[in-house]
């Protein structure tokens, strides 16, 4: 019996928590150029999508994301098929050319051929938040995630995550936008 699909729903008003797998859960964040790539996509896909991102981290193997989309009417799996796709081809072209022993753990045998997997099947892990409080607590999870995990001991020393970018004097890669969100 196949997994069932969970539906994912493009409300306006909503921000979306989202959490996204790597296949065979392969640590493709311990790269920094990957992580620098992921944060390309998602920077290309919030101008052309008009999303604001409230939150993020990029962990060894899965990220999470909170999105608010500013259109009134979206398609959530296209932007996530634009942030992951993307970066998918990216990762795949750049590791054929500079680490292509790390591409094993990403094969798959079709039809066609041997292919490359770089996320989980599916859309992920997406879940609508439509109070202020629900994204005050997905917030809290996100940037807290590398510190449950025990690799850092204060979320702002996590580099590839919206706690180090709010902290951060330096050039970030990814800058989150404020939440701007009327709870009434």
């Amino acid at each position: 019996m196949g997994r069932e699909r969970r539906q994912s729903y493009n409300d306006p008003g909503h921000a979306h928590f989202i959490t996204c797998s790597c296949f065979r859960r392969c640590q493709i964040f311990t790269d920094e150029e990957a992580c620098a790539m992921l944060a390309q996509s998602i920077n290309s896909a919030r101008e052309s999508h008009q999303f604001c991102l409230w939150a993020y981290v990029f962990m060894p193997d899965h990220i999470h994301l909170l999105i608010y989309p500013r259109r009134e009417n979206y398609e959530i799996t296209q932007i996530l098929k634009s942030v992951k796709g993307t970066f998918a081809r990216h990762l795949i072209a750049d590791w054929k050319e500079r680490n292509p022993s790390r591409l094993k753990r990403l094969e798959v045998g079709s039809s066609f051929g041997v292919r490359h997997r770089v996320w989980q099947k599916g859309g992920g892990f997406d879940r609508n938040i439509y109070s202020l409080e629900a994204v005050r607590k997905a917030i809290d999870y996100v940037e807290w995630n590398p510190v449950k995990a025990g690799f850092v001991k204060d979320a702002a020393d996590w580099k590839w995550s919206s706690a180090a970018a709010c902290t951060s004097s330096g050039a970030v890669l990814l800058d989150v936008d404020p939440v701007a969100w009327d709870d009434g």
